[in-house]
Order: structure tokens, then C-alpha cells, then sequence
């Protein structure tokens, strides 16, 4: 199957495949898995609906034909799927992926960040909301403090694995925490994501009260900060990247909420029970993993896979008001990752 033929078929650019490997977390954090709404009796997915490894990877393989260039593993929490690094293995194999990533909370990459760099995975972008204990411990839902957290990005580093952190900023929460963040994330060399608070799912009472845009982030950065901007990489680079001058640390901001993106995305997202979302904040989901274990060929599920983002319209960031986010049905983030 030749790759420019299959690429003919997309109306726009498909750069980017986000792949959720499981549905849940060992953190309960007040983003995305409140404990209120994901407690002890909460009930995950079967073994059986999850996506196995040889399929991700046939669906990795037809994804990259039809133009995919960059792969991240999601979850849940990724790193609580058993033998991680074989998936990431089958996937190194693949003609054409230019970049394997992980996003992850960092606890258990002590164990797993040189068999997963060994594997062939390149980057980790590790969530971190606060440096402060008591802080952190609240927002992740477990009372877990920094220091594992800080010990999986010196693992990660130490793999020789790329490290990015994400900070999820909510008003009123963890804005003290913004300039902390910054000189800690400058002082070791690692480039701080700022993510403006979103309404990703109906679990996490977002309101757009709560939201610290990146206008008002990076005001306060000012005061302390010399930066500069820095060119987009690649079309459909989601984060608005500046430098700290002088150095080659960059920061960089998420903007969905107060400076959409929607125009220049090139990102689908491929859930842990394998359906196909070609938008974070769109709760319709196609199948992919039925229509594959009921036989489908590589061909067949080119096909779909291209229908499927040739049909998308979705411009909900373009579209979000303060009461839209209520109507519309969305996808937990414990199934589709970020």
C-alpha cells in the first residue's frame, strides 16, 4: 500500500495520533479523574475491550501510512499497562514514525524510563501541577507528594529521554504556584507547558471563571523573566512557544481556551476501547475496534480511518461560551488521554 496514494485521500493534514492505552490512573486528580466521580467502586474497562498490543500497532502502522509522523502514548496513566515497553517496541518498528511519546504522572518511571528509552521511545511530557507538597497532594486526589514525581523526571533525564513538564493552571488553585514552576523548570533545563484549565469531560466542574489565560500567565512571567518568541517547529504546533533569553529553556502555552487552534489541528486521537476521536472536546467516538475484529483489511480501515477525518467539522474551541460547555457531550479524559 503505497503511503502517497493513501495520503491523496485526507482533505487536510494528519500529523499527529494520540493513542490511550488504558482507562485508568493511580492518581485521582480534580482535572481529569475527580475522586468524587472515580472512587473505589468505580468500574474500568474489561481486559477484553481494551485495545491489545498487535492492534494498536496494525492501527499505528495505517495511521502512519495515511501521513502520521508522531505517536503518544496516553492513558489514564500509561505506565499501569503491563510490558509498556513491548508496545513501544512493536512501534519503533514502524516505516515513517518520526517520534514516539509518553505522556505519564512520572511515578513509575524509576522502574520503566530505560527500558521504555531502550525500547525506542524518544520524549516524556510528565504532569506536574505545583511544587508545593501539601498543594500537590490535593490536586492529585492521593495525598502523593512532589518528590516521586521529581525522581521520574530525573529517571527520564538520566534515560536520556527528552522531558517536557505540564502544568495545568486553574484560578484560584495552583496560580500561586506559576512563577515557581518557572524558575524550577529553567533552573533544570526542562520546558514548562502552560495548559490553560479546560472542560474536557463532564467530571470536572469547569467553569470559565476558573481559567488563567495565557495572556495573564505570561504577564506575570514578565516581571521576572526576560523571553523572547520562538518560531512554530511544524505546522499544527499546539503550544505557543517562547525562550528565556539568554538561554535555550523554552516555556510554552496551550491556549485552547482563549486563543483556539482549531484551524491548523492535525491531531486525532485513537481511545483505550479503540474508537476514533478527531477532536478532544467531541464525545462522539467512531468505532475502529469492531470493525476491525470483524475482519476488516488494512485497506478497509485506511479507508474508514480517512472517511472518518475527512468528515470532521469540529470547532468547539472556536465555538465555546460559557454555557456551550454544558450542552455538549464529551469523552473523559481517562479514556482518550490529552
Amino acid at each position: 500500500m503505497e503511503k502517497t496514494i493513501i495520503k491523496d485521500k485526507l482533505n487536510r493534514p494528519l500529523h499527529d495520533l494520540r493513542i490511550s492505552v488504558i482507562d485508568r490512573c493511580n492518581f485521582r486528580c480534580q482535572y481529569c479523574m475527580p475522586a468524587d466521580k472515580f472512587g473505589p467502586d468505580f468500574v474500568f474497562l474489561p481486559k477484553t475491550a481494551l485495545l491489545s498490543y498487535e492492534e494498536i500497532e496494525r492501527l499505528a502502522r495505517i495511521f502512519v501510512n495515511i501521513g502520521v509522523e508522531k505517536i503518544r502514548l496516553t492513558g489514564g496513566e500509561p505506565l499501569l499497562r503491563k510490558d509498556l515497553p513491548v508496545l513501544v517496541k512493536k512501534l519503533s518498528t514502524i516505516d515513517g514514525l518520526k517520534d514516539i511519546g509518553l505522556t505519564t504522572n512520572g511515578v513509575l518511571l524509576p522502574k520503566l524510563a530505560v527500558k521504555l528509552k531502550e525500547a525506542g521511545l524518544k520524549r516524556v511530557n510528565v504532569s506536574l501541577d505545583s511544587l508545593n507538597d501539601e498543594l500537590f497532594g490535593n490536586i492529585n486526589g492521593r495525598g502523593i507528594g512532589v518528590k516521586p514525581v521529581l525522581e521520574g523526571i530525573e529517571a527520564a533525564k538520566q534515560a536520556g529521554l527528552g522531558v517536557k513538564i505540564n502544568m495545568v493552571v486553574k484560578k484560584g488553585l495552583n496560580d500561586t504556584e506559576i512563577i515557581p514552576m518557572a524558575e524550577y523548570c529553567k533552573n533544570n533545563g526542562l520546558e514548562l507547558r502552560y495548559i490553560e484549565f479546560m472542560d474536557v469531560g463532564a467530571t470536572n466542574g469547569w467553569k470559565m471563571d476558573d481559567v488563567i489565560t495565557k495572556k495573564q500567565i505570561f504577564e506575570m512571567l514578565k516581571e521576572h523573566f526576560e523571553l523572547e518568541p520562538v518560531d512554530p517547529h511544524y505546522f499544527g504546533e499546539v503550544a505557543k512557544l517562547y525562550r528565556y533569553k539568554e538561554t535555550d529553556v523554552n516555556v510554552g502555552f496551550i491556549t485552547s481556551v482563549s486563543e483556539s487552534f482549531c484551524s491548523s489541528c492535525t491531531r486525532s486521537r485513537l481511545s483505550a476501547n479503540g474508537q476514533i476521536f478527531t477532536c478532544l472536546f467531541n464525545g462522539n467516538g467512531h468505532d475502529i475496534r469492531n470493525f476491525m475484529r470483524n475482519g476488516a483489511t488494512d485497506e478497509e480501515l485506511s479507508n474508514r480511518i480517512a472517511e472518518i477525518w475527512n468528515g470532521r467539522d469540529d470547532r468547539y474551541s472556536d465555538e465555546r461560551t460559557a454555557e456551550t460547555y454544558k450542552n455538549r457531550k464529551k469523552i473523559e479524559m481517562s479514556y482518550i488521554g490529552g
